[in-house]
């Protein structure tokens, strides 16, 4: 499994978990058991969820800040799980570049989100960029 497919497949649980208000650990297990039998990229599915299940509350409240008034509980699941998965890379993952995150999550946006969700992540994602790097 490549690492846009482990975006795609994290993104999938995260979407899952949000619409069932379940983020236990129960629940991971219950995905990866269902869809992540022979999964190449563990390692990162592994740090991806510690990182989204140590960090949410700062994920939602940077996603929300750089969301140009929209509520997160407004927002389609689908473009907030993509969101989510992207802001948890550029928060938290300094080795991954800032524009493979974005651009990945773009790519989702198109696959799996309405006719403006790629503009609209991109807008969102690129003002998380410039929130992580102003303190440089």
């Amino acid at each position: 499994m490549r690492r846009s497919e482990a975006r795609e497949h994290l993104m999938q649980m995260l979407f899952e978990m949000e619409v069932q208000g379940d983020y236990s650990q129960e629940a991971r297990e219950r995905f990866e058991a269902n869809f992540l039998e022979s999964s190449g990229q563990r390692e990162y599915m592994d740090r991806m969820f510690g990182v989204f299940t140590d960090h949410l509350e700062e994920i939602d409240r940077t996603l929300e800040e750089s969301s140009d008034r929209w509520k997160l509980s407004r927002l389609a699941k689908v473009d907030l799980a993509i969101l989510r998965v992207a802001a948890a890379e550029l928060l938290y993952m300094d080795d991954i570049p800032d524009s493979a995150s974005i651009n990945e999550a773009i790519e989702l946006a198109k696959k799996f989100g309405g006719d403006d969700s790629g503009r609209f992540i991109n807008g969102v994602l690129g003002k998380v960029a410039k929130v992580k790097h102003a303190d440089d």
